[in-house]
Order: structure tokens, then sequence, then C-alpha cells
């Protein structure tokens, strides 16, 4: 959920033309992104590769320009082939400007150009003469870019065209020759003011392409990130990005992306006080973002688990009492566990509801089991509903999300018996409450950890070094805090593929 030198961190919350937004949707926040002054330096350190694929990248025109020297007559000149030789930087700073901009200074940028300079001039008698010699120019620089936060088509903008150029030196050095001589003090002088124009139009230029490219390519990760198949999570922007003295913060919409359904939210219980500002990154959810996923994985048909074989007979074999043994006889009539197909699936969107002690997600749900008879279609032998209410901890660790079953309720709804068996029904039933409370929620659960997991792997979740995260469970809405390291190599492989 970074914009381009410092874009990084700017489009991880998520040309330039400002959005129109209406008052009423100013309520209508499901997800938002805090990033913290601590983040900012972090990710500041990466501003020396964005800086010399500007330098690099950035194409210089020729320059040619005619000067009138005494005794001279006029000489005119051209720079071609002007090319980046060497490049270094010292160091970079970044500071917030309160409901401003993000101020980005790069001292000491030291850089070599070369390239062909020709020149020629008509004396006091009409001699025309001409010459071309190598020529190579030292220079050190320093940088302030100015990148403001805009809007542009529902997400947020780097524009980062308030930037400057100031040179502390300026030497050309003519054929290798370092050693002053007339005709590079000839030229040096009014080669120098066109030679910073062009540097500074070229390399501004291209910084702000950079930004673009790096605010859509992370924004769209941030998009992909919240969508698997035909779900996602509209993360267009709510209201205008928010700059403060110690963190910048953007409010999305997070509203369901799938098919022809539309979900409305209720207004909005974000707060600015309700993230803190001791953490690198935030990310606020309302509870009913989650709600509107959960409804989309019922319609996707998603919710749906079998459960076969050995593990079977694992969670109908954790009671070995003699009365428990009875049962399973029964109900399994003498056949394998292999030959047996317990279904269970969501009869209704789950409802899921965010409280201090986790996350308590409602469903009714139902279960069949079928025992597969050979050379006959499978029969159901028992078919029976629940309404099932866990309260669920989260945790991320090892980067691998873990959840911790905390409480559940079971309330029995239908319950259908095609066995014929000589013990009452309320035997079943008591076996089977158990079973599900013991084994069944827990097999469920323990199938949602590494799915959910792989998906945010395929995401690239893994990639990122996370520091400490914690998943905070309030009344509404949940909170993910952490701090993190920059993997160097993502922003490597991205200029690559982008230069």
């Amino acid at each position: 959920m970074m914009a381009g030198l410092f874009v990084i961190p700017l489009a991880l919350i998520s040309t330039a033309v400002a959005c129109t937004f209406e008052e009423s949707s100013l309520n209508l926040t499901g997800i938002v992104c805090r990033m913290t002054k601590p983040a900012a330096l972090v990710l500041n350190q990466q501003t020396a590769q964005v800086i010399q694929a500007a330098f690099r990248h950035a194409t210089y025109p020729d320059i040619s320009g005619e000067r009138s020297m005494r005794f001279l007559g006029k000489v005119a000149y051209g720079l071609t082939n002007i090319q980046i030789n060497d490049l270094s930087i010292e160091n970079s700073e970044v500071d917030f400007k309160e409901d401003d901009a993000i101020d980005i200074a790069i001292q000491n940028v030291t850089a070599s150009f070369k390239g062909t300079l020709s020149y020629g001039y008509t004396g006091a008698w009409f001699v025309k003469l001409t010459h071309s010699i190598d020529f190579e120019i030292e220079s050190s620089i320093d940088l302030q870019i100015n990148t403001k936060l805009t809007c542009a088509k529902g997400r947020v903008a780097a524009d980062t065209s308030d930037c400057y150029l100031t040179f502390y030196k300026l030497t050309l050095h003519l054929q290798g020759d370092k050693q002053p001589g007339w005709l590079k003090q000839l030229f040096t002088d009014f080669i120098s003011f066109t030679l910073k124009l062009v540097l500074k139009g070229q390399v501004c230029k291209e910084i702000n392409s950079l930004a673009q490219l790096l605010a859509d390519f992370i924004q769209d990760r941030a998009a992909n990130f919240l969508q698997d198949g035909a779900i996602g999570v509209d993360i267009s922007l709510a209201s205008f990005p928010v700059i403060k003295a110690n963190y910048m913060e953007s409010h999305h919409k997070g509203l369901l992306l799938y098919k022809n359904y539309s979900v409305v939210f209720n207004d909005s219980v974000f707060a600015p006080s309700l993230l803190s500002e001791s953490r690198m990154l935030y990310f606020w959810f309302s509870d009913q973002v989650l709600n509107s996923l959960a409804m989309a994985a019922f319609l996707d048909e998603r919710l749906v688990l079998t459960i076969t074989g050995e593990e079977l007979r694992e969670m109908f074999e954790m009671e070995d009492t003699e009365a428990h043994q009875g049962i399973v006889q029964e109900i399994f009539q003498g056949t394998s566990y292999n030959d047996s197909l317990a279904k269970v699936w969501s009869l209704t969107p789950p409802q899921i509801t965010l409280q201090p002690e986790g996350t308590i997600v409602k469903s009714s749900v139902a279960v069949e089991l079928s025992i597969f008879s050979q050379g006959a279609e499978p029969t159901g032998v028992l078919y029976f509903e629940k309404e099932v209410t866990v309260t669920i901890q989260s945790a991320y660790v090892e980067k691998k999300l873990v959840l911790h079953l905390a409480d559940s309720v079971i309330e029995p709804k239908v319950f259908k018996c095609a066995l014929e068996r000589a013990g009452d029904d309320r035997s079943l039933r008591h076996f089977l409450q158990k079973i599900i409370s013991v084994a069944g929620i827990p097999e469920v659960i323990s199938r949602i950890e590494p799915a959910l997991t792989s998906l945010m792997n395929s995401k690239g979740l893994n990639l990122f070094e996370i520091k400490n995260p914690e998943i905070i469970t309030k009344e509404g809405y949940l909170i993910i805090q952490l701090d993190f390291g920059f993997p160097h190599h993502l922003l490597v492989d991205f200029l690559k593929k982008t230069l």
C-alpha cells in the first residue's frame, strides 16, 4: 500500500491533476496508510540509486553558441556527444514540510561528463579555422527537490518539478590536459552558463519522469496485493494526501471490486489519533473492508473445504474411548477412512466484527459426510448445520501468518442422519459437537494459514524485510504496524526493467 527519489515512500502509500472530492466522500475511508519520518529516512538511503539512474538515463543535447572575442572576431563552438562518465553522491537528507511538501536535499553530487568540443573563428583577416577536441567536465552539484503530493485519477502522484541544481564546481579539461591554458580560459566561462542550464533541465526532467514511473509501479503493486482472481479492492483516494511534521498519510476508499456487486460503507470511524508515530509504517483497515471481502469470497464459492482420508481418521480418533469408538464404527460401517469424504461450506457470507479481544467471525456452516461404496455413488450419511462464532487472534511471524483460536461458540441448527444405528441421536450429536470444537475448527484454521501466507508471498510480501509486525484489533477496525528494511535489490530490478 512511494514516488521518485523519495517516491519509494510516497508510492508505498499508494500528469499531476487535482482530484475533486465531494464532501460526503471524506467519510468513505476504508483503508489508511501512514508513513512516519523514520521510514522516510530508511527509504531515503535508496535515493542515490534513483539520482544515479536519472543522471545516466538523461539525454544531453548538443550545445552550440557564438561569441565575439577581441582581436579574434567571432568564435563559434559546439559540444557534442555529451555523456556522463562517473558519478558519486556524498549525502542525502529528507524533511517533511507540514501541509506542503517533502524536501529532499542531495549534497555533493560529483559528476564527470565527456564529449567533443568543436570550435572555429573568423579572424580580422577573414581566415576561418575549425578544430575538434575531446573534452571532460568535472562538476560538483547540490540538488534540492521539493516533492509535492498531488492527485491524479484517484491516485497519489508525486510532483518533483520543483527541482534545483546548485553548481559548486564546473571545470573544463581539454584532451586530458588538466593544466589551465588559453583555450580552456577562452571557453570555460561562456560554456559553463549554457551547460548548467542544460544539465538542470535534463536531470530534473528525468527525476520527475522516474518519480511518476515509480509511483505508478508501486501503487499498481499495492492494488495487485489486494486482488486475487476476480476479487479486488478499490484503493483510489477518498481524500487528499496529508503531510504532517512527522508523517504523511493517505486515505483510500477500500471498496469491493467484484463483478457487478457494489458495497456501500457507513461513515468511517477513522481518526488521526487512532495511529501513533512510533513505528515506521501503519495500515488501518475498517471491518467493513473485511466484511466485503468475506462476502466476495462466499459469492466466488471459495468458502468450501473437503477433508478426506488420514485427516478424517485423526479427527475422529482424537477421543479414544470405547463409546466414541462405537459411534465411529456406526458412522463408517466398516469402510476405510479413505473411502469417506467430508465437505464443509459456508451457507451465508461470514460476518466479521473487530473487537479488542480479536477478530470475531460468525457464519452458518454446513457439514456433509459421505461414504464411497465400491462401484456405487457416494452416500451422504450425515448432514448438519451449525452457527459457528470464532474469535481469532492474528500475528505475522517469520514471514508466515499465524492464526490463534481464542474462543469458539457452536449452536446446532439442522441435523440429518441416514445411518441405521441402535443408539440415540443425542450421543451422536454430542460426539460430532466435540469433534467440530476440538478438531474441526482448528483444521479449518490450519488450512487458512498457509493459503493466506501463500497468497501474500505470491504478491512479493516475503521479499521485504519486515521487523516486529503487530496486528492490533479494536472496535470496528484493525491496525497493522511495523518497521522495515527496504530490499535494495527490488529498486535495482525496477530500474533495470524500466530503463
